[in-house]
């Protein structure tokens, strides 16, 4: 699917160009120009920064929005800005520690009014270094499925 959209990307960003032009005895002629104005360098992914939290221990056992149980020892994350089941790269802007999550659940929405941008599981906020502050400043990167760093 995503390699149809980066074709139609590249279709769409070719712009067809009519110019007119004179040659040297005067006369006026169209010609047309096909012209790119977009380098193509492979799929686009989403990247947002905000604050990162985590989920409290007793929501383990619960049904998250992808209809699986929550675990708290797992590697997932409830987000709003990215689709169910997307492959995230997690960095934490204070120590530059670096995890890969999937998003499986849905924030509250005042989470997201106070701005928040993800939700982890203890155990990614732990290997985060962020455990003990409660809350952290990140950029959450959308990676392709099976990315490992």
């Amino acid at each position: 699917m995503k390699k149809i959209a980066c074709l139609l990307l590249l279709l769409f960003s070719l712009q067809k160009i009519s110019a007119q032009t004179t040659d040297t005895s005067g006369k006026a002629s169209d010609s047309v120009i096909i012209a790119s104005d977009i380098s193509f360098k492979g799929p686009l992914y989403k990247t947002v920064t905000g604050i990162a939290s985590f989920y409290s221990k007793n929501l383990d056992g619960t049904q998250t929005a992808t209809g699986e149980i929550f675990r708290n020892s797992k590697l997932t994350a409830a987000s709003n800005e990215f689709k169910l089941n997307t492959w995230v790269r997690v960095t934490n802007l204070k120590n530059d520690k670096t995890i890969i999550v999937r998003i499986n659940d849905r924030m509250h929405r005042r989470m997201q009014k106070r701005g928040r941008v993800i939700d982890l599981t203890r155990t990614a906020a732990s290997k985060l270094g962020f455990l003990k502050y409660g809350l952290t400043k990140v950029k959450v990167e959308e990676v392709p499925k099976g990315t490992l760093e």
